[in-house]
């Protein structure tokens, strides 16, 4: 049998009694990083034969995890922290698994973006998670188009080093909304940031990030796609010249400046 094991997204102590009767019993643990998984299972004295599965070997892997079931092994798949293939490897392992009808189960547990809906206080009857965004902005902006009247609360991850530039694109995408960043969850320096998306920024960012984004209403719903002026105007607004403006909005709409100097032209 192979079993997809939940793991917890920061305090060791949250991972339930059946997981870590698992991850006991098989003969074989596929981790996203053996480096990682082994500061959870040297904690509860797991000792298990360890193989790397991560999103770079995921076909090649399953392969091999699929021999190993063969053989009458039990494995179990892991990932760094929360539930394998929400947003981490395992989907391609499971697609495979479906089709060829071997029977695999989940071990559940923990997972971001539940405790971070909870800690948003935005609505949590009906919700739309997305994940982490597509790295280009481009390709960012075609992804959002489709979720712009959601009526839902939207639910994204972010790495440190994105979170600011993610909420910039949500902005442009949505107009001003309320938001929510959400870090460090479970952990001692977990911490929930509630702002509006126009003055949206996170100082000095550490550790990854759950972005949570106010559905669309009748209020907000005006707000949507800041046109090229509204974008200059914005940054004007908050001190810029109209220069400083253009090389700012040029460079986070992907454009190039001469083509927003028309605006530089009072009416």
């Amino acid at each position: 049998m192979l079993y997809f094991v939940s793991t917890p997204i920061g305090n060791l102590k949250d991972i339930s009694y059946r997981a870590i009767e698992t991850l006991n019993e098989v003969d074989v643990i596929a981790c996203e990083d053996t480096r990682h998984s082994l500061k959870l299972l040297d904690h509860y004295g797991i000792k298990k034969q360890l193989i790397s599965y991560h999103k770079f070997n995921e076909k090649e892997r399953a392969e091999e995890l699929i021999s190993l079931l063969n053989d009458g092994k039990k494995v179990a798949v892991i990932s760094d922290a929360g539930s394998p293939v929400i947003s981490d490897p395992g989907n391609v392992l499971t697609s495979i698994l479906r089709e060829r009808g071997i029977d695999y189960t989940v071990i559940p547990g923990a997972t971001a973006f539940v405790p971070a809906l909870i800690l948003s206080g935005l609505n949590a009857s009906r919700f739309t998670f997305i994940g982490f965004l597509p790295d280009k902005q481009k390709d960012c902006e075609k992804l959002l188009q489709s979720y712009k009247s959601a009526t839902e609360t939207l639910i994204f991850y972010s790495a440190p080093h994105d979170v600011n530039r993610h909420l910039k694109w949500l902005y442009l995408a949505f107009g001003d909304r309320k938001v929510v960043a959400v870090k460090e969850i479970t952990k001692l320096h977990e911490t929930v940031y509630s702002m509006s998306l126009s003055s949206a920024e996170i100082i000095e960012p550490k550790g990854e990030f759950v972005i949570l984004v106010e559905g669309a209403t009748e209020t907000n719903e005006k707000g949507f796609a800041l046109t090229e002026k509204e974008h200059i105007d914005l940054y004007v607004s908050r001190g810029m010249t109209k220069k400083e403006a253009i090389k700012q909005v040029a460079k986070e709409r992907g454009v190039s400046k001469n083509s927003l100097y028309k605006y530089t032209v009072e009416d």
